[in-house]
């Protein structure tokens, strides 16, 4: 391997097995996942996370590692100065995405699903209100709440005073916590919600959906301009309702919904005749779903069969 390049996982597990990494290969190699998760949450897009830990790669190798008091912290406060950066740049593409953006989503492990507090900063509903901020609260607001960066050192990474970062992670989390999801299920209860869903998408039963769906429900689909999707997000039950059952195709195609876990919540990855149509994640609260995110865009779909690390620590 040539020494700057980044190191895949299964490359530097090779290594590692012969004993030939050096000592900065094996620190950014030990805090990787979290990197990728830092990157994630900031970015919601797999590909743009892995470019930014390409970048992370490139500068951590220019640095004498032996100075570094913290090389966590310095590793975290790199990938936020170049996810910020990229985010800024995803800012002008985004407004040029054809109909509604969502997230990139992963398969995660099933530890994932297990630790509440990552499973909800990762969930889709979660990262689409984070879209609502600015880069800066967004950063703020992630390496803070989600990671427990202190504020000296998200000062660091930001370019501001630890004042002024206070004031801005204060005014990200009032923001988010008006748009979130009012309480955080259990992941039993997330699976029964997804398990209703799932038999009425299969069977194209209105009234099964529109039993699972609460009043208020919000559907927002991605096709990325390649895939059919609705152009602006739906809001009601009945509308939600007759819009699935309506796009679902001829009766004579099979349609499955196979459970999986996807950015740490459970999910359906959708088939039609065997193919994979899309992922659908949910939001739910008091056992019916109040939001389906159903992305379509082949693009995004890559990393839905391999699971991805991720953590928080």
């Amino acid at each position: 391997m040539n020494e700057r390049s980044e190191p895949t996982t299964g490359t530097a597990e090779s290594l590692a097995g012969a004993g030939r990494m050096d000592s900065a290969t094996e620190v950014f190699v030990a805090h990787r996942s979290l990197l990728f998760t830092v990157a994630y949450e900031m970015l919601g897009s797999a590909a743009d996370a892995e470019d930014v830990l390409q970048e992370t790669w490139l500068r951590w190798m220019k640095v004498d590692v032996g100075q570094v008091r913290d090389q966590r912290a310095y590793l975290v406060r790199i990938t936020t100065r170049r996810s910020l950066d990229r985010l800024r740049t995803m800012r002008r593409r985004k407004e040029a995405y054809v109909g509604s953006w969502l997230p990139e989503p992963l398969l995660t492990a099933p530890d994932v699903a297990e630790d509440v507090e990552l499973a909800e900063s990762v969930s889709m509903a979660l990262m689409l209100v984070l879209e609502t901020l600015s880069p800066t609260e967004r950063a703020v607001f992630v390496l803070r709440e989600a990671f427990n960066v202190r504020y000296d050192e998200i000062a660091a990474a930001v370019g501001k005073s630890p004042a002024a970062v206070r004031q801005i992670a204060h005014r990200a989390r009032r923001h988010v916590d008006a748009r979130r999801p009012r309480e955080v299920v259990s992941p039993s209860e997330a699976r029964a919600a997804l398990e209703s869903l799932q038999r009425a998408l299969e069977t194209r039963d209105l009234q099964g959906l529109l039993d699972v769906l609460a009043p208020e429900v919000v559907l927002v689909s991605d096709g990325g301009g390649v895939k059919r999707a609705v152009p602006r997000p739906i809001i009601g039950a009945g509308k939600v309702a007759r819009m699935i059952v309506g796009g679902l195709g001829k009766a004579g195609v099979a349609l499955t919904g196979d459970p999986t876990v996807v950015n740490g919540n459970p999910a359906l990855v959708l088939r039609v005749d065997g193919e994979i149509d899309g992922v659908i994640a949910v939001r739910v609260e008091d056992a019916r779903i109040t939001g389906l995110y159903y992305v379509r865009n082949p693009e995004k779909l890559t990393r839905i069969e391999s699971e991805i690390a991720l953590t928080l620590r």
